[in-house]
Order: C-alpha cells, then structure tokens, then sequence
C-alpha cells in the first residue's frame, strides 16, 4: 500500500494540468458574464431554486453578482499561474460550490464535476513546479509528487464515465430514439445539421456514447491504445461541444488526458528546462493514516451516492428522486405542462394562479417537469400571498411526457404542496406513479381536488 500510494513520480502531468484547469476555469467565471449566464441566471430572477435546505446561499443583490464572477475568473487566473496557489484554488472551490447550490435551473453534471475537481484540486502540490508559488519560494519546488494524487483523479473521473454509460443502459436510448429527439433541435446547423437527423447517425450518438464513457479510461490507461484513445476522446468531445455546446467540459476533459502520457514525452513538449524526476523515492506522510481514511470515505460515497435512486420505488426517469449527482448526463428529455390554484383555507372558491409572474423565463422552462422545483414553487406562493395576509393551499395540475412520449398526470392534484414537507431520503408519494408504457395514450386527468374533497377549479 505504502509503495503504491506514496512512491513519488515525476509531477509533469499535474503541472500542466493546473496550467489548463486554471485556465478553463477563468473562462468559466468571465465567460459567464460574457454570454449574460449570470444576468439570466442569478440577477433576472426574483428568486432561485437553491438546493433545499441552503436557502441562506442566495444571489448578491443588484449587480454584485457580475463581480462576484470577475473576482471567481481571477482567482482562476492566479490558479493557471500558480500563484497563492492553494488560497486561490480555495476561494475559487467555495465561490463555485456557492453558485453551484445556490441554483438548480441551470444545474449539470459538469458544474457538479467541476466543484468536486476544485475542491481536490486545493489539497494537491500542483504549484511546486511552473509556477509564481515555486519561482518565489525555493522551498517549495519539487519536480515530484507522491503517485495518490494522480490517482484520486484518474479514479474521481471514471466513476464519472462509468456511471454516465450505465445510465445509458435503457429502452429509450438502446432504441436510438433519445439521441433522435435530441439532434432534432439541430436542423438548423449548418452544414452538418441534415447529417444529424440520418438514423445511422442516431445509432452511432447512441452506441459510441455507451462504449466511449465505458472505455475511455482503460484506453488511456493501457499504453498500447492509449494514442487511439486520446484521439477518440479528442473527437467525442469537440463533437459534443459544437452539438451540445456545454461550456469547458469537453475541454476539460481532453485536458484530463496529461495524466495518462509519459511524463518524458510531456516535458520534452511543454516543460523542456524541467528536471525529470525518476527516483522512485518513497515518502510515507505522517498524515499516511488520516490521508487513506479520508480518501476511502469520499470515494466510498461517490460510488454509493449515484445509486441511491433504487431505494426509491419508481423509475428515476420519471420521478427525478435520485437523477442529480448521479452522472445521468444527456440522458433524457422531458416536457411539461403545470398549472398552479390557490385557496384560502376558510373559502371554498379556488383560483387560478399566474406562478408566471414570479419567474424568469429560464425558470419557466425548468419548473414545470422538476418535482423540488414545483415544491418550491408552492412554498414560495405561499409565502407571498401570507405576506398579503392570506393563508393559502396550493395545488398544482401538472402532466409530464418523456422522451417525447405522451402526457401523463405527474403530481397529485389533491395534495396541498404548500403544507407538505420536503423529505431528504424517501419518496414523496404526492409525485403520482410512473405510467407502465411512456408511448401510451395518456388517461383522463382526474378532477382537482382538495384533501377534504373541496373543488379546485
């Protein structure tokens, strides 16, 4: 154990990669000032969707939140630099995980990735070599870093693939019609956007997904395919950037492959005047114990948490109870209808309420088929009309379909949202069952009604 978590090796890959993470991630904080992702994200809405119990994270008011991104896109500057390395990869860590909980409309796996990489990125020596920290302090130079710190990375990232192919692994897209749906809102490319509704095209999107998040890792890992592997990796993800466009994610993740190449080939390319480091030297921490600890609960609850949607009793695609941080990217289409009543609690009169008012139109789009966010959306509701001195129920008429399916009822009509309580770790059994065939016409909505029987019109 000793030798292989702590023998030292030639620290090259993770230079370069703090070089381009650092720099992916500035683009990440100034590019979203740049493309208005602040303004429609945090500054436009009244309010956010924060993840439910966080509601003391909640946007800086006015037009503090485009220089709360600025200072982000700094501190990722000084990242790539490598200067107040561990301070600046630190706050940019926590000023991510904040933007990251603060809102769900705008919520992906990738961000979700990109907070897990900062935060194990301020506990690893990427500045002892090819940076302002090392130029500055002699003592801190080192042409070296102990093996673990490649590998909790090479390991964060393939729980990642791994978890994205298995989710994969079900009718909707086995049968292409995922990946059909999805390069419909192509046409429009240029050039390539005819290409994209071709069926050959829809099987290949479908079946190299599987395989590439399956393989990708093994690939880099063995040398004798890890050339080819590089250069599929290469494709996928440039493919996906134009296709999907998703940010710095694919590259990101090509920058990723520094970890697999010889530190050798890397130097003699990138870092000609660094020292190769070949000693071998193994150097056990006096933190060995504490260090081997940490690292077996973390990725002990990475491997748990994406499965915890089988403790619940329908299907993830359906209820969406387990779907985030779970690695189930690109994987399903929903649309959606809702419409909102609220009744005082001493009337029999319903009405019908324009929950419109309250949101961005990025919200508007996200709300309508997200079970947590309709439960919000109640409570909200309710603490405004209490505001205006009326205690309310409220009620939603909500039909979801998947995958361009048919409609179907998804939350109970009956059951008052606003007096519900959010449960963490169960199913919420206000979020009515999964219909056994998706492609089936959908049944008549029932009557909106009130626990008490009462008529919501």
């Amino acid at each position: 154990m000793n030798k292989f978590l702590f023998k030292h090796i030639d620290n090259t890959g993770l230079v370069l990669w703090r070089v381009a993470f650092g720099l992916l991630i500035a683009i990440e904080g100034y590019g979203a000032i740049a493309t208005g992702w602040v303004r429609r994200t945090l500054i436009e809405p009244d309010f956010t969707f924060n993840f439910i119990g966080l509601d003391f994270l909640q946007p800086l008011p006015g037009d503090l939140m485009h220089w709360y991104f600025a200072l982000m896109g700094t501190f990722g500057v000084l990242v790539m630099l490598g200067y107040k390395y561990r301070f600046s990869m630190f706050c940019y860590a926590l000023m991510w995980s904040c933007v990251y909980l603060m809102q769900k409309t705008s919520y992906n796996n990738h961000y979700y990735l990109m907070m897990l990489l900062c935060w194990i990125m301020v506990l690893l020596p990427a500045h002892k070599w090819f940076s302002l920290d090392a130029s500055f302090s002699k003592k801190i130079k080192s042409p070296s870093m102990p093996r673990w710190v490649s590998l909790i990375l090479i390991l964060q990232v393939w729980i990642v693939y791994t978890y994205a192919s298995i989710a994969k692994w079900y009718p909707g897209w086995l049968d292409t019609s995922v990946s059909a749906l999805f390069m419909k809102g192509k046409t429009d490319y240029w050039l390539i956007g005819p290409l994209l509704q071709l069926d050959w095209v829809h099987w290949c999107i479908a079946y190299v997904g599987i395989l590439f998040d399956l393989l990708i890792i093994p690939l880099l890992m063995w040398r004798r395919t890890r050339i080819i592997g590089f250069w599929i990796s290469v494709f996928f993800h440039l493919f996906n950037s134009i296709i999907f466009q998703i940010g710095i994610f694919p590259y990101m993740s090509i920058a990723f492959a520094l970890f697999f190449f010889s530190s050798e080939i890397l130097q003699r390319r990138f870092l000609p005047k660094k020292t190769h480091y070949n000693e071998g030297e193994i150097k056990i921490p006096a933190y060995r114990n504490a260090l081997i600890g940490v690292m077996g609960v973390y990725f002990i609850f990475q491997i748990l948490l994406p499965l915890r949607h089988w403790t619940y009793p329908d299907d993830v695609l359906w209820t969406e109870e387990g779907h985030r941080l779970s690695w189930r990217m690109m994987l399903r289409s929903r649309g959606s209808t809702l419409t909102v009543y609220t009744k005082e609690k001493d009337s029999t009169d319903n009405k019908k309420y324009d929950y419109k008012k309250l949101l961005s139109k990025k919200q508007k789009r996200s709300v309508k088929s997200k079970p947590d966010l309709i439960w919000q959306l109640a409570q909200r509701i309710k603490e405004l009309e209490a505001n205006e001195g009326r205690d309310v129920q409220v009620f939603v008429k909500s039909k979801v379909k998947i995958n361009g399916g048919a409609y179907y009822p998804f939350i109970d009509p009956k059951v008052d949202l606003a007096s519900e309580p959010w449960l963490y770790f169960t199913h919420h059994d206000w979020i009515l069952p999964s219909p056994d065939d998706y492609s089936k016409k959908p049944v008549a909505m029932p009557n909106v009604q009130t626990k008490s029987k009462d008529s919501v019109r």
